[in-house]
């Protein structure tokens, strides 16, 4: 696509809050583009916007960078020779181009205040006529300007847009794309405050910061005849676009928003924010995988491949101009995939942090002995909670009876199965998984019970819960005092 050391991509998010998954989609993409060509990554803080500014979000959002994987070549605590890569820092030279473009003729000075513009779009609501700023400013003579400069009136700086004809634009992704230039409006580029809008930071930095290609959301589509015009103001050789599909709610209506969050087919609130996903038992790497192939197709139907494998790919060439819907149920396919090839070592270190969250006192040498169980059954790493959270519990909690007792089962053979069970088990010699497994399943054909009858009702007994890790491994974890006592509470309450 282009000449290996000429690749500079950025990620530019605005810290206003958690970042959003789709927007650790924009990284990724720019991140495998740059690594793909052997160019440099950078992260930019696009913090212009002090009414929304979240002080916290900053570290929220290279949390998140980081956990994926996504280190930067510059940016904040990376450094580098364009910095400084954060925007409030950077407000002179803003100024200074802005007040060029001004000097040459390409922008201008507009005085209204607050009030006169909401007056203004009140009088177009009035006529039914399309809101937006009518340029009266664009016109002002040399004494009206004069004038408005002795009252000391704040002003913004506006782009002088043309008023005719089409502006042409190229993007990578979505082709050849056209704009009626009479359906814009003159763009402010510089606030009142000083500080500038997106439209003037982003291609300030995108020139000085030699940005060669922009991947950005589609949303930002619209405003690309803006940004195109400005760069032939500057006379700037423009960097390629390529603006990404958005991701939508599950069932393919609306992009995925954190203010209305889209809810799976069981109804379960599907997370929107990357936050969600660390904290929700998803793994980076099967995040990482999953991103890279929404939007962008690896091909040969392929759904697990490793991220290096991918950045050979990802010349761009295959990212798909079409928004589509968020696959949710393969994501967690992905992500239970990606949990069967870890080792239980791996396993247990990660599965420590969601018991613990959920108010259970781990011990590490139980927590190694439930890992490879917990692997073949959970999709998420939280999943363990409700599998094997038992484990970890200071009071055990006996099942309820209903619980207990097995299908074409009543209370009486119920009862009779553990007692005799009891007896088994309170005679095995080495109290092992096999050792208990030899031992129990002749009582299968004594009581006349299938193995799911019986197996279940122990594991029930012994795990206080319905669904579980497996009977036999479950009673060696806990071991023969605890497996007796236990047995002991069910045919408790099976009798009660």
């Amino acid at each position: 696509m282009t000449d290996s050391q000429a690749v500079r991509t950025r990620f530019a998010p605005s810290p206003t809050g958690s970042l959003h998954i789709g927007g650790l989609r924009t990284a990724l993409f720019n991140w495998m583009f740059a690594r793909h060509y052997g160019g440099q990554f950078l992260l930019r803080i696009e913090d212009t916007d002090q009414t929304r500014f979240d002080p916290t979000a900053l570290q929220t959002l290279i949390e998140a960078m980081r956990w994926a994987g996504l280190h930067w070549d510059e940016g904040p605590e990376a450094g580098g020779e364009f910095g400084p890569y954060v925007q409030s820092e950077r407000l002179a030279l803003y100024q200074q181009w802005a007040n060029w473009l001004v000097d040459n003729d390409k922008a201008y000075r507009a005085y209204e205040t607050a009030e006169e513009l909401d007056r203004m779009r009140k009088e177009q609501q009035a006529r039914k006529q399309p809101t937006g700023y009518n340029r009266q400013h664009r016109y002002l003579t040399p004494d009206e300007r004069a004038k408005f400069e002795a009252e000391g009136r704040p002003y913004v700086i506006r782009l002088k847009l043309p008023l005719e004809g089409k502006t042409h634009c190229e993007d990578q992704v979505q082709g050849k794309v056209s704009f009626e230039n009479a359906d814009l409006r003159d763009t402010v580029l510089l606030k009142a405050d000083g500080f500038p809008t997106y439209h003037l930071a982003h291609v300030v930095d995108d020139h000085f910061m030699q940005i060669s290609h922009v991947m950005r959301a589609v949303e930002w589509l619209p405003s690309l005849p803006i940004h195109w015009q400005l760069w032939e103001a500057f006379g700037w050789e423009k960097p390629v676009y390529l603006h990404l599909p958005v991701m939508l709610n599950p069932n393919g209506k609306g992009k995925m928003s954190k203010r209305n969050p889209p809810v799976d087919a069981q109804g379960n609130v599907i997370p929107v924010m990357v936050h969600d996903y660390m904290n929700g038992g998803y793994l980076p790497e099967a995040i990482v995988n999953f991103l890279a192939n929404t939007g962008w197709s690896y091909g040969d139907d392929i759904e697990i491949f490793d991220i290096q494998d991918v950045i050979k790919r990802f010349d761009g060439s295959r990212i798909i101009a079409a928004s589509a819907a968020f696959p949710v149920d393969k994501l967690k396919w992905i992500n239970a995939e990606y949990i069967r090839k870890l080792t239980p070592e791996d396993l247990a270190g990660r599965l420590r942090k969601p018991l613990e969250d959920a108010g259970l006192t781990v011990d590490e040498t139980i927590l190694q002995k439930v890992a490879p169980l917990a692997q073949p059954r959970i999709k998420v790493l939280t999943d363990v909670v409700g599998l094997a959270g038992f484990f970890f519990k200071s009071d055990f909690m006996p099942a309820k009876s209903a619980e207990i007792v097995q299908k074409k089962m009543d209370a009486a053979s119920t009862k009779a199965a553990l007692e005799r069970s009891l007896t088994v088990v309170a005679a095995v010699p080495d109290f092992t998984t096999q050792q208990l497994h030899d031992a129990v399943l002749p009582l299968t054909i004594e009581l006349g019970l299938s193995n799911s009858q019986l197996f279940g009702l122990l594991r029930v007994a012994v795990t206080g819960q319905t669904i579980s890790t497996p009977t036999f491994e479950t009673m060696e974890i806990i071991g023969k005092d605890e497996t007796l006592r236990r047995l002991n509470m069910a045919i408790g309450v099976v009798q009660a």
